[in-house]
C-alpha cells in the first residue's frame, strides 16, 4: 500500500463548484449506519510540537447543561488555570459574548490577569458579531465557518463560492482590525476536503502572510464521524485530515486545533490521533460536556498529554479531583461513579479487594498512584471477605475521616453493617455491595453521620435567602418621603411573594420603612411596627451591625403570622464603606422551598 508523506502543496488551486451538494452518500447513507471507507493510503505519525489544550467549557459545554452563573464561571476558570494554565498547557478558553451575563463573565475572568488560559471569543460568521468582538477588545475570536455541503447548501442556502467569499471576507476584516481569526471548519468530516476546505485554508494562509498575523483553523468533527484507523479515507480519516491541512495547505501545526464530538465513542482517541499527526491544539470541555454526546474531556487530555510527553509538571493533576468535587457539590451534577479520573469509584475494582490486599500492594489493581496524582486513595469494594476492617475502611473514606477521628472496626455500627453483609451472602448473594447499598446501610446504622431533613432544609433556605437579600440590596433606590422613600420594596415583594415582611432601619435600629406582601397582615404589621419602632435588639439587626456582612437566622415561628420563617439581613453601605442602615427580610419557609428549583436556576449575579 502506498505511503503518503507529501513535501509540497497538493490542494486544489480553486474551489470545485458543484450544482448539487456533495453528501458522500456512499459514506453517509443516513438510513443506515455510516460507513468507514479505506483507500490504502497511509501517513506517518508526526507529533505536533508543541501540543496543547484549549477549552470550550463556557461555550460548547454550556449548550449541554443549565447555564453557569458568573460566579461559577469564574471559579471554574480559576480551576482551569490551576490545572494547566500555569504551565500554558491549557492555552485558551472561549466564551460567548452576547448577553450581559456573558460580558460580565468575560470581564471577571480577564480581571484575574492570568497568562493562561487566554480569554477568547466565539461569534457567528457575520460583520455585526465581529464588530462586537472588536468593541470588547478581543485579540482572538473563533468564527463559525461551516465547510460541508450539508451546511453550505442545506442549512445556509448558499453555494460554495458564496461561502468561500463570505468566510475569507470576514477573516480579512478581522485581520484589518488586529483580531486573530480562528476559523471553525464546521462539519469537516463530511466536507469536500480538496474541493473546498484546502482552497479556503490556503487562501487564509495567504491572507495571514500578507497581514503578518496568524489565522488559526479549528477542525470541527461536528458529528463525531472522524476515525483514527490507518488507511481510512478522507474526509473521515483524522490522520489524513490533519496532514492535508499542514502539508497540503501549509497551515502551521500550532495554528491548527481539533474539536471532536463523541457520537461514535471516538472522541478521546481522535483527539490523541490529531496530536500525533501534527495538530497542536485539542479543544475540549471539563467532564466532556458538549452538544449531544459531548466533547473531548479536557481532564482526560491532561492525563493523555503527560502520558505522551512524560512532562509530569505540565499540570496539577490533583485539581481534577477538586473539579469533580465542585461539579458534584456546588453544581449538583451527578458524575457516574466509574467515570475515569473523576468518578468516586473509578479506581475501585469489583474483584474482591479487601484491606489486607490493599496493605500488601495496591498496584495489583490501581492504574497509578491515585493518592499522589489525583489526591484520592483507592476505594474498597465490599464483599463478605472484606471483614469489619474493610467496612471501617470504606466508612472512613466515605466520610473523609482521618487520624483520631476515624471509625474503628470495633465500632458497634461497623459490626451491625458487616452482619447484614454476611447475611446477604449466606442467602446466596455473589456480587459486591454497591456504593448506593453501602450508603443505605450507613444511614441505617449511623444516622448521626448524615444531615437530617431539617438540616437539608436549613441549608437550602440559607443559600436561597442569601441570594434574595443580595438581589434586594443591589436594587435599593431612595426617593420621595416617608414610606415612599423606598419604592423598590413594594416592587420586590411583588416579584418574590414568599417574602412576608421587609424592614429597613437606620444604624440605631429605628424603623425607616417597611413593606408587607399579604394584605391580611397589613393592619397587624402597621399596628405593631409603626415607623420609628426600635428594632435594635433584634438578631437580624445586631449581627450585621457587628460584622458588616449579611446574616441568616435559624428557622423560627413568626409572631405576626404564625408561619415558619427565616430572617435574612444585610447592611447598606455607602461609597466610603460606612454602614448606613440594615435591610431585613422575613421569608416564609414553605413558600421558599416551593420555589427553590426555579430560584436556583435564576442568575442573581446578572442583576
Amino acid at each position: 500500500m502506498p505511503l503518503l508523506h507529501p513535501t509540497r502543496s497538493v490542494y486544489a488551486e480553486k474551489i470545485t463548484e458543484v450544482e448539487k451538494p456533495e453528501l458522500f452518500r456512499e459514506m453517509f447513507p443516513y438510513t443506515r449506519i455510516s460507513r468507514v471507507p479505506f483507500d490504502g493510503v497511509f501517513v506517518d505519525p508526526r507529533p505536533a510540537e508543541p501540543m496543547f489544550i484549549t477549552d470550550t467549557t463556557f461555550r460548547d459545554g454550556q449548550q449541554a447543561r443549565p447555564p453557569y452563573t458568573v460566579k461559577q464561571i469564574l471559579h471554574i476558570f480559576d480551576l482551569l488555570h490551576e490545572l494547566g494554565g500555569r504551565s500554558g498547557l491549557i492555552r485558551a478558553s472561549e466564551f460567548f459574548m452576547y448577553s450581559d451575563k456573558d460580558k460580565k463573565a468575560i470581564e471577571a475572568c480577564r480581571s484575574r490577569g492570568y497568562s493562561y488560559p487566554q480569554v477568547t471569543g466565539w461569534i457567528r460568521a457575520n460583520i455585526n458579531d465581529l464588530k462586537l468582538a472588536k468593541e470588547m477588545g478581543f485579540k482572538e475570536v473563533g468564527m463559525l465557518t461551516s465547510v460541508s455541503d450539508y451546511h453550505i447548501f442545506l442549512k445556509l442556502g448558499w453555494d460554495r463560492k458564496k461561502a468561500f467569499d463570505s468566510y475569507a471576507g470576514l477573516a480579512a476584516q478581522a485581520l484589518e482590525w488586529g483580531i486573530t481569526p480562528r476559523c471553525h471548519f464546521e462539519d469537516v468530516t463530511r466536507a469536500d476536503i480538496h474541493g473546498f476546505c484546502l482552497p479556503l485554508a490556503a487562501k487564509l494562509m495567504e491572507m495571514s502572510k500578507d497581514a503578518g498575523m496568524p489565522v488559526k483553523i479549528r477542525l470541527c468533527d461536528t458529528m463525531g464521524y472522524g476515525v483514527p484507523y490507518p488507511g481510512a479515507a478522507l474526509p473521515r480519516s483524522v490522520p489524513r485530515l490533519v496532514r492535508a491541512f499542514t502539508d497540503g495547505a501549509g497551515v502551521p501545526g500550532e495554528w491548527l486545533e481539533w474539536h471532536g464530538h463523541n457520537d461514535f465513542h471516538k472522541v478521546l482517541i481522535n483527539a490523541s490521533t490529531a496530536w500525533l499527526y501534527g495538530c497542536a491544539g485539542v479543544n475540549g470541555t471539563l467532564l466532556g460536556f458538549g452538544e449531544r454526546t459531548g466533547n473531548t474531556p479536557l481532564e482526560a487530555m491532561v492525563i493523555e498529554y503527560i502520558s505522551l510527553t512524560g512532562d509530569d509538571d505540565a499540570a496539577r493533576t490533583q485539581t481534577i479531583s477538586r473539579i469533580a468535587e465542585y461539579f458534584e457539590k456546588e453544581l449538583e451534577y451527578r458524575i457516574p461513579d466509574n467515570y475515569p479520573f473523576a468518578g468516586k469509584d473509578f479506581n475501585a475494582t469489583s474483584a474482591g479487594i479487601h484491606v489486607d490486599g490493599l496493605a500488601k500492594n495496591e498496584e495489583i489493581y490501581n492504574i497509578f498512584d491515585t493518592t499522589t496524582i489525583l489526591g484520592r486513595p483507592v476505594p474498597i469494594i465490599i464483599t463478605d471477605k472484606s471483614g469489619r476492617a474493610g467496612v471501617a475502611y470504606w466508612l472512613n473514606q466515605m466520610f473523609n475521616l482521618e487520624g483520631s477521628g476515624q471509625i474503628q472496626k470495633t465500632h458497634p455500627a461497623v459490626g451491625m453493617i458487616y452482619a447484614r453483609i454476611l447475611a446477604a451472602y449466606e442467602r446466596g448473594r455473589n456480587t459486591s455491595f454497591s456504593k448506593k447499598e453501602m450508603i443505605a446501610l450507613a444511614k441505617r446504622y449511623m444516622p448521626e453521620r448524615f444531615p437530617s431533613e431539617l438540616e437539608r432544609v436549613r441549608s437550602i433556605a440559607k443559600k436561597l435567602s442569601i441570594q434574595v437579600i443580595t438581589r434586594l440590596v443591589n436594587t435599593m433606590e431612595v426617593r420621595g418621603q416617608g414610606n415612599e422613600l423606598y419604592p423598590c420594596l413594594e416592587k420586590f415583594l411583588r416579584e418574590f411573594t414568599f417574602v412576608q415582611f421587609i424592614n429597613l432601619t437606620d444604624t440605631q435600629g429605628r424603623l425607616l420603612a417597611g413593606a408587607v406582601i399579604d394584605p391580611a397582615y397589613q393592619a397587624r404589621y402597621s399596628e405593631r411596627l409603626p415607623l420609628g419602632t426600635d428594632l435594635s435588639m433584634r438578631e437580624w439587626f445586631t449581627e450585621p451591625m457587628k460584622s458588616g456582612t449579611l446574616h441568616v437566622t435559624d428557622i423560627y415561628q413568626s409572631l405576626l403570622t404564625g408561619k415558619l420563617v427565616v430572617s435574612v439581613s444585610a447592611p447598606l453601605i455607602d461609597k466610603e464603606d460606612n454602614i448606613t442602615g440594615i435591610i431585613g427580610v422575613d421569608i416564609q419557609l414553605e413558600e421558599l422551598l416551593r420555589r427553590a428549583e426555579s430560584l436556583e436556576e435564576e442568575d442573581f449575579d446578572d442583576e
